[in-house]
């Protein structure tokens, strides 16, 4: 049943006399977030997904809102936010607990957030959207009305791929999950041979060969990848007929025990269509088409994808592309996370086309950096309005685009623009935007959302 909030936390405690009035005064930015929370905006995630009269009472909307306040801007799990609201009498306040309640499981913070997510939902990103409204409206956008663009990838949370290793994570994921699927569905007319340990000696095989650091290594290393491709269709054949005799078992039963049958199935086929797609991609590199925009690098995580950005310290990352928009004050306005890697070009205009809709005005300027340079760029964020685009030409300038380029306030943009490089060194240091801890892109958007979240209350408590 819907809670917004918890009405016993406004009542006068005989605690509230006791205490000394400094443990129960909160910390100065708390204490400017209690009121900027209390808007009911924030809660509209919450309307749609739970009855209005029946079930149990949820935790309420409120003290769910200032966990995930506290848990992002602090960086803590959902076990130490928990902890440290039973610890702190500060927080508990903050998260208007009553003194007699107890705090909320960390379990319970996990199911709210799934639930608020279902159906494709973001809640992240409407709790971010209603944050900036609110700035615009408090006036806390009241600078110079100028916004930057830039991009970055965030990590997902897999060991380095190799095809050798994946088509290794692959024999032993599908072994596992399909002796598993027997053992409980009774599936034992249909055998699956556990290859793991023939996967696993050509494995130390290729760690021996690489060490020989000559050119017939890598011959070599392709024709072990290439058995262990060999071995790896064999056992998702077999697990192929698990999957077939666990639907003729489905048509003969009914209601529930038809149901989990066909859940485990479909369990069982994501992983096995994963499998056939590594060994291909395996093959494919054997092949010597090295060229693979769909490339998978994870079974735990099949939406992340290999990033190429040419950093000195790691030339590929695998994970997702990030966008983000900035504005004056140092508010991230917009964010997106994408699947592989964009060009950044493609990506500038939704950005600043959803910067003008959550704040209501158009940018006086803009600053990028030459990726998002593009001949239609320009001409589209004119026709948006925009006098000042400090949009520096990607190639060999001509005379006049150099005078262009040399002009006093285009450069100052562009000053201006590489600031925003220390905003995302801050979010991956202290938010947790280097790495995502959940899996797939609805996954990491809400991590990234998480990330602006914390990133974005901070600012505001250092606006008011």
């Amino acid at each position: 049943m819907l809670c917004l909030r918890q009405e016993e936390s406004r009542q006068v405690s005989f605690l509230d006399y006791i205490l000394p009035p400094e443990v129960l005064e909160l910390p100065e930015d708390l204490a400017k977030l209690d009121a900027w929370l209390d808007d009911e905006r924030f809660f509209e995630p919450f309307q749609d997904k739970y009855h209005r009269c029946l079930g149990r009472p949820s935790v309420p909307a409120e003290t769910y809102l200032r966990m995930t306040a506290l848990k992002h801007q602090y960086r803590l799990s959902d076990r130490q936010v928990c902890a440290l609201v039973k610890d702190r009498i500060s927080w508990r306040r903050f998260c208007r607990i009553p003194w007699n309640k107890p705090v909320p499981h960390p379990s319970s913070l996990t199911k709210i957030r799934q639930r608020l997510d279902a159906d494709g939902s973001d809640h992240m990103a409407a709790l971010n959207a209603h944050l900036v409204r609110k700035a615009q409206e408090e006036k806390l956008l009241k600078s110079r009305n100028k916004v930057r663009v830039d991009t970055t990838a965030i990590e997902a949370n897999i060991h380095h791929p190799t095809d050798s290793g994946l088509i290794a994570d692959s024999v032993r994921v599908v072994t596992r999950l399909a002796k598993k699927i027997q053992a409980v569905a009774d599936n034992t007319s249909v055998a699956i041979r556990d290859r793991t340990r023939s996967i696993k000696k050509r494995v130390l095989a290729i760690a021996k060969v690489l060490k020989r650091r000559t050119g017939e290594s890598i011959q070599e290393v392709r024709r072990i990848t290439g058995e262990m491709a060999d071995i790896a269709e064999k056992t998702l054949q077999d697990a192929r007929n698990v999957v077939q005799h666990l639907h003729q078992q489905a048509r003969h039963l009914a209601g529930t025990a038809r149901d989990e049958k066909r859940r485990l199935a479909a369990r069982l086929e994501k992983i096995l269509d994963l499998g056939e797609q590594i060994v291909s991609q395996a093959r494919q590199v054997n092949a010597g088409q090295l060229n693979l925009p769909e490339r998978v690098v994870s079974l735990s995580d099949p939406e992340a994808r290999p990033i190429r950005r040419g950093k000195a310290h790691k030339e590929t990352e695998f994970g997702y592309k990030v966008r983000l928009t900035e504005s004056t004050e140092r508010l991230v306005t917009e964010y997106d996370v994408m699947m592989g890697n964009p060009p950044d070009h493609q990506l500038l205009i939704p950005g600043i086309a959803e910067h003008i809709h959550r704040t209501g005005r158009v940018p006086e300027g803009t600053a990028t950096d030459r990726g998002f340079w593009n001949a239609g760029n320009e001409s589209a964020l004119q026709a948006l309005g925009i006098r000042k685009i400090s949009l520096p030409y990607k190639g060999k300038r001509s005379h006049s685009r150099t005078g262009h380029e040399r002009q006093s306030w285009f450069r100052r943009l562009q000053r201006w623009r590489a600031g925003q490089e220390g905003t995302i060194s801050v979010l991956k240091r202290r938010y947790g935007l280097k790495r995502t801890l959940y899996r797939g892109l609805a996954g990491c958007r809400r991590w990234v959302g998480g990330a602006v979240w914390g990133y974005n209350l901070n600012r505001i408590a250092k606006l008011i």
